[in-house]
């Protein structure tokens, strides 16, 4: 995809040589915590119980999940405003209040999930109490949004998103077929059993979720607050260029990172796991002891310190895209630069959406079911909210003459419509 001409070149300073790595930052982290431990899960499950079935589900979702990403981003960008913000400005007060509770719903659960499985894994290599794991690694992430400023915070996130290169070394200390690998990732066996249905629309959930877009958009506009050169694009359209390639460049190695992580996660389990008739894993931390005994302890290290790593990375991005919808939605400041008495609300969103997750490990909810069904709401709800996204990225009163391209705009609607008929075909069959 290449962004438009603008009327001129554009004024945003350029990295240095050699910086490219300073484009990186919302796609990179967005696409890293899009592998969180709930959809190291889902991913395990998949490999586990259909083999190399699922790959082709990653390839296919690559360029969709990057349009729709850009696109939120560009949201971002060009208005200088979060989608919640946005949705407030320009759309009826019940379709905004539906999405931000939905969003609110499945993110708290996630949190929950995810801290769940963290604690798994934790004991699982060091021993203890699971419980006191999840309200470790609860409090820890909720105390270091709320107290380390924006600019240093988002390094330590791009720092955590090296946790993923766990699992792509995971794939080197177990035999893969690399031929039948390719034969059935290009030329997949397409079923519409219900449990193949089921975790289609998982994997789709997991991988296009709706807290990634609200994310990603925020933190575009976080980046802009924090660069005294940075505008928003609607009334500055001449350095559209510039942000729009940093854009580009960084949503795709970010969702491109995330995928192949992924690939590498339920490529894993399938030639371990699903080869040894082990097809029933409902957890990451499951999955990391099924490994045990057939890849050897490497491997099952690896996987284990993984998931607690993405989890350090991903409830941030849970909590805190609960809490700028929430923030955008009722006008309250928000933005992680700021001190906590200068936006208490947006604060409070994170703390106590972080602490409702520790709660959930206390009480009979399921961790199992809630890991996958978290990922199945995220793929329903994804639909109504990439709708919206769609109409506010066409409309020049919200984006000026920075309208999404025609390019851009097919691909985004693509993914609308794949989102839409995979929920469609989960629902209306029998018994998913």
């Amino acid at each position: 995809m290449k962004a438009p001409d603008a009327a001129s070149p554009s004024v945003t300073p350029a990295p240095a040589a050699g910086g490219w790595l300073k484009k990186l930052g919302p796609g990179l982290i967005t696409g890293a915590a899009d592998d969180d431990p709930s959809g190291i899960a889902t991913y395990s499950q998949a490999g586990a119980q259909f083999g190399f079935g699922m790959l082709w589900t990653l390839l296919f979702t690559y360029p969709l999940m990057v349009g729709i990403q850009v696109i939120s981003a560009r949201i971002g960008r060009v208005t200088g405003h979060g989608l919640a913000t946005n949705i407030r400005r320009h759309y009826p007060r019940w379709l905004l209040y539906a999405i931000v509770g939905l969003l609110m719903v499945a993110n708290t659960i996630n949190i929950g999930a995810d801290l769940a499985a963290m604690a798994d894994a934790t004991r699982l290599v060091f021993g203890g109490s699971t419980h006191w794991y999840a309200v470790g690694y609860g409090v820890l992430s909720a105390l270091l949004q709320v107290f380390i400023p924006y600019r240093r915070y988002v390094r330590l996130l791009k720092w955590l998103t090296l946790a993923l290169l766990a699992y792509v070394g995971t794939v080197f200390v177990v035999q893969v077929p690399w031929s039948q690998l390719l034969a059935k990732t290009l030329l997949p066996s397409l079923s519409w059993q219900p449990a193949y249905l089921t975790t289609i629309v998982a994997v789709f959930g997991t991988t296009i979720s709706p807290y990634l877009f609200f994310w990603q958009a925020s933190q575009e506009v976080e980046d802009m607050r924090a660069d005294p050169h940075a505008r928003p694009l609607k009334a500055h359209p001449e350095d559209a260029r510039g942000a729009f390639k940093r854009i580009h460049v960084d949503t795709w190695f970010g969702m491109g990172f995330s995928n192949l992580v992924a690939f590498f996660i339920m490529l894993t389990t399938a030639v371990t796991l699903h080869a040894h008739g082990l097809t029933n894993i409902q957890t990451s931390a499951q999955a990391a002891q099924a490994l045990r005994p057939i890849a050897g302890d490497f491997a099952f290290m690896l996987f284990s310190m993984g998931i607690i790593g993405t989890g350090m990375l991903a409830i941030p991005v849970l909590a805190g895209s609960a809490a700028y919808a929430m923030a955008g939605a009722f006008k309250w400041k928000n933005s992680l630069e700021d001190k906590p008495e200068m936006a208490p609300q947006f604060y409070a969103i994170i703390v106590v959406s972080t602490l409702i997750g520790i709660g959930l490990d206390f009480t009979g909810l399921d961790p199992i079911k809630a890991l996958v069904w978290s990922a199945v709401i995220n793929g329903v709800i994804s639909v109504p909210i990439m709708c919206v996204m769609m109409l506010m990225a066409s409309r020049t009163e919200i984006m000026g003459r920075l309208v999404i391209p025609p390019r851009l705009k097919w691909l985004g609607w693509l993914c609308v419509a794949v989102m839409a008929v995979a929920v469609a075909a989960m629902l209306l069959t029998p018994g998913a």
